[in-house]
This record gives structure tokens, C-alpha cells and sequence, in this order.
């Protein structure tokens, strides 16, 4: 264990200083460090926790030479010189508005609406498909690696130095709950294939609030023992809701997130959950890939509602009353809202409603007119000038900051996509 104020030589040159002890895991103790005057993580490995220390850091050095994949990984940026028989690695910290997906989950921090929820979602998968789309995996996919800012649901991925091309593997086998089920049998190693398992088990949690294979037949186990946990994610494993068998089903009372949202969810995110745990089980090269995911996800997204208290919900999960309007849980009744629609992008516009670029950023937020709140915009929220064309077939343009009013029939282009606003 390194001490504040302790020196740190770097491989390239120079030193870093510990100033504060942020925590340590399995591997090793994470401390906060300055290093040419800015503030730092830094990484240092227990010596006898690495399988192959020397491949280790060969790969945590190709790591640090290569482009990031995507903005959403945290990557090592530098290693260091030997400390005290072992070494590390200097990354960006974690700034202080992002929570741990853990605290997300045992519900000690709460997203900001439904919005937040499926914007992390989109995130987390891009940022996988970009990765896999580099020929490299990740390999250990846990609630440990996520970071999420609650306000919009932006991801930053951590413990990026397990990161290996095709082929390599680190030593390193996964969070039990999180990992394959070919894993968890000994079978294989990690690939982009249990990657993409481990990433079916992150949305399912982050949607559902739990696990997907515990239910009633997993509580029969009065202690999860190693070799009970064995049984249930490797040899025995079983969906809550699978459709052919209804003997792990989520039990009232203690798995009441999944009852609850199970509900809401839309019958095809449902079937690519049934899809994911029950073919994806034990058939790997069947399971979903990212671009499935996200273009599930984004239609996902853009059935967000909200009523006037607030309430964001699935249209598909709303009630209606005998007028076709859309019944809130508040008791209010209200009109389907017009929405957005494009060849990538539907959403749907009600008061507050938010557009999105392909990285998940806000371009958009739809706004009221100050001075007659009856009169509704869409906001540009980009650097770019948009083009519109109102139903009367007048052309305009909308600076930043500038609104597009919401009529049926306007068309509006942002940046290479064209909208058009229907009832």
C-alpha cells in the first residue's frame, strides 16, 4: 500500500504523488495522484494477483498507444516505473457528477426519469459495439466498470485493463451473476460472444432493477454457495421469464422491481430478453449483437411519454380512455403528443421531451413559448443552424438557441437527417 505523499516514477518519465487513497479491489488500490500539475487516478496491482504479470503489461502498454474506441472508456494513459515489486497505470478520473451503476441499483442513487434510464443503456452498448468493432473485448462486463451521471444518463466505463484483441485472454474470469454460463463452467474463455451475454445481464439489470436467473427456484437455495451459484449460472441456468418454464419465476416480495417493470416493458425489448436468456444460454454466436440492442433500445426511446406531473412512461404501456386518450397514473387524461419522425430517429414530443444525436447528447428539448405557453418549440441545442420548412411551405432557418415552432407537417433538418413533425 502506497501512503499521501508518496512518489511515483512513470515509465515515460517523471513522477505522479499520491494525495489520496480512493480504494482497492481484487487486483489492486486505486489512489487519487497529481501529475504535471493535474489530478489523476492511479492504479497499482497487488504483485501476486496477476496471472502473467509481464503479458499483463505488454497489453496495458498497447492499450496506452492505441486510439480509444469510444469516449465511454476510461483507458490507461501511462504506466509507471516498478513500485515496490509491482506497477500501474494513470487514467482520467471519474468527475464527481457520475455514480457507481452499483448505487443505481441497490437504489441509493435514482436516474432522472425514463429518459436517463435508456440513454445509459444506449451508452453502454454503443460503446461495446465499438470496442467489438475494434477486434477487441472486454472480458469482465460488471455492474464494478459503470459510471452513470443521473441527469441524462451519460456512461463513463472503467477497469479498461482488461481489455485484450481476439484471442487473449488475461487471466481474468468475470463477476459471478455477470458471466457466461460457459464461463462459469470452465468451457471457454472470455470473448466478444460471453461479452456480449455479460451485456444482455448490464441492460437487463439497468431496465429491470435485477437478475435475470433469480427467481423462485434460486431462493430454494437457502445460502448461494459457490457450487449453488455454479448451478444456477452454468449448469442449471434458467430464465425468470421463460416462456416455456415457469419454475424461477420472480417472487413478490423480494424480486418486486422485476414484477414491476416487467410490466412496462415493451413486448419486443421482453422478447429479445426471452431471446438473450434462453437461446443466448447456449448458443453464443446466436446472441444479440450491439446493433440489435440499439436499434431496439432507440425505438425504446422513442416511445417515451410524459404527463404533466411529470411522469415519464412507455406509450405502449399506457391505458386509454374511452376517448383514445392516454390515461396517467395521477389520473390525468391527455392526448397522444405529435411526434418526430426521421429514417433513424422517432420521438415522441410532449413538454420537456428531449432529441438525441447518434451518441446519445441532447440536439433538442422541446420548449414553450414565454410569452404564450400555448405555442410549443423545438430548441436547437447544436452548434449548426437547422433548415425547416412550415405546412404553409414557408422555409426558415434556426440558429443555436434558436426554436422550430411544433405544427403538424413542419419538416426540419438536423445536421444530415430530415424530420418530419406528424399527429
Amino acid at each position: 500500500m502506497l501512503k499521501v505523499g508518496d512518489i511515483v516514477p512513470l515509465e515515460l518519465g517523471g513522477t505522479a504523488k499520491i494525495t489520496d487513497i480512493l480504494g482497492s479491489g481484487g487486483q489492486g488500490t486505486v489512489y487519487r495522484a497529481e501529475y504535471s500539475g493535474k489530478e489523476y487516478a492511479l492504479k497499482v496491482y497487488f504483485p501476486n494477483k496477476l496471472k502473467s504479470p509481464e503479458i499483463f503489461r505488454d497489453n496495458l502498454r498497447a492499450l496506452t498507444e492505441e486510439k480509444n474506441s469510444d469516449s465511454a472508456f476510461l483507458m490507461p494513459i501511462m504506466l509507471t516505473d516498478s513500485v515496490d515489486g509491482s506497477f500501474g497505470f494513470l487514467m482520467e478520473l471519474i468527475p464527481r457528477e457520475y455514480k457507481p451503476f452499483s448505487e443505481i441499483l441497490n437504489a441509493r442513487v435514482k436516474l432522472q426519469g425514463l429518459y436517463s434510464v435508456v440513454n445509459s443503456a444506449i451508452r453502454i452498448t454503443s460503446a461495446f459495439r465499438s470496442l467489438h468493432n475494434s477486434g477487441k473485448s472486454y472480458q469482465d462486463i460488471n455492474d464494478g466498470g459503470f459510471f452513470i451521471r443521473p441527469s441524462d444518463g451519460d456512461v463513463l466505463i472503467c477497469d479498461c485493463d482488461n481489455i485484450a484483441p481476439y484471442g487473449e485472454h488475461l487471466g481474468i474470469a468475470g463477476k459471478p451473476g455477470y458471466m457466461a454460463p460457459e464461463i462459469v463452467r470452465g468451457e471457454k474463455a472470455p470473448d466478444k460472444f460471453t461479452d456480449r451475454y455479460s451485456l444482455a445481464v448490464v441492460l437487463f439489470r439497468l431496465l429491470l432493477r435485477g437478475d435475470p436467473l433469480e427467481g423462485s427456484k434460486v431462493l430454494k437455495s437457502v445460502c448461494l454457495t459457490e457450487e449453488a451459484e455454479r448451478r444456477h449460472y452454468g449448469f442449471e441456468p434458467l430464465f425468470v421469464y421463460d416462456p416455456d418454464d415457469d419454475a424461477n419465476r420472480p417472487v413478490r416480495g423480494v424480486h418486486n422491481n422485476v414484477i414491476k417493470f416487467w410490466q412496462i416493458m415493451p413486448d419486443y425489448i421482453k422478447e429479445a430478453f426471452q431471446f438473450s436468456f434462453t437461446v443466448g444460454l447456449n448458443e453464443p454466436q446466436k446472441r444479440l449483437i450491439e446493433k440489435q440492442w440499439l436499434d431496439l433500445l432507440k425505438r425504446m426511446r422513442g416511445e417515451i411519454t410524459a404527463c404533466s406531473c411529470g411522469i415519464q412512461n412507455f406509450l405502449s404501456a399506457m391505458k386509454t380512455d374511452e376517448e383514445g386518450k392516454l390515461v396517467c397514473a395521477c389520473g390525468t387524461h391527455f392526448s397522444k403528443p405529435l411526434s418526430l419522425t426521421g429514417e433513424k430517429t422517432s420521438m415522441l414530443l410532449f413538454d420537456g421531451a428531449r432529441v438525441f444525436d447518434e451518441e446519445a447528447n441532447t440536439c433538442a428539448e422541446v420548449v414553450r413559448n414565454k410569452k404564450n405557453p400555448a405555442l410549443w418549440g423545438l430548441k436547437n441545442l447544436t452548434d449548426s443552424e437547422w433548415s425547416y420548412t412550415l405546412p404553409n411551405g414557408e422555409e426558415k432557418a434556426a440558429q443555436s438557441g434558436g426554436a422550430v415552432p411544433i405544427f403538424v407537417g413542419t419538416r426540419i433538418k438536423i445536421g444530415e437527417e430530415e424530420f418530419k413533425i406528424d399527429g
